[in-house]
C-alpha cells in the first residue's frame, strides 16, 4: 500500500491493527484482562488507592507525615508483587518500549518526537 493509493488516516489504521496483533499487545491485553478478573488483586488495587488518596488529601492539608508515605510505599510494593500484577506490569513496560521502537520509526524522518509532540502545542 502506498501513499498515494491510501491516505495516511488508512495507513494509520492499518499500523494501529498491526500493532494490536504484536505478542507485545496481545500479552498486555491478556495481563489487564486477568488483573481486571481477579477479585483478590482489585481488591488490593481498592486498598492501596483508598491509602494513596487519603495520603494526597492529608499532603495537601499539611498532615501527611513520613510514616504514612512509607505506609503508601510499602502497600504499593506489596500490590506490585503479587503474581498478577507482576505479569500486568512487565507486559506493560514491554508494550512501552514497542511503543516507542515504533515511535522512533515515525520520528526520524520527520525530524520531530511524533509521540511527543506532534499532537502538542508550546513545546520549548
Amino acid at each position: 500500500m502506498s501513499v498515494e493509493t491510501a491516505s495516511l488516516e488508512d495507513l494509520g489504521e492499518e499500523l494501529g491493527e498491526r500493532i494490536a496483533q504484536t505478542p507485545e499487545h496481545e500479552a498486555f491485553v491478556e495481563a489487564s484482562e486477568a488483573v481486571e478478573n481477579d477479585a483478590e488483586t482489585q481488591e488490593a488495587i481498592e486498598e492501596f488507592e483508598e491509602l494513596r488518596q487519603q495520603f494526597m488529601m492529608d499532603q495537601e492539608a499539611g498532615r501527611a507525615d513520613r510514616e504514612s508515605m512509607r505506609e503508601v510505599k510499602q502497600a504499593q510494593r506489596e500490590l506490585h508483587s503479587m503474581p498478577l500484577m507482576e505479569e500486568y506490569l512487565e507486559a506493560k513496560e514491554e508494550l512501552q518500549e514497542k511503543l516507542e521502537t515504533i515511535n522512533m520509526a515515525i520520528s526520524d524522518p520527520l525530524a520531530v518526537d511524533f509521540g511527543g509532540e506532534a499532537g502538542g502545542c508550546c513545546q520549548d
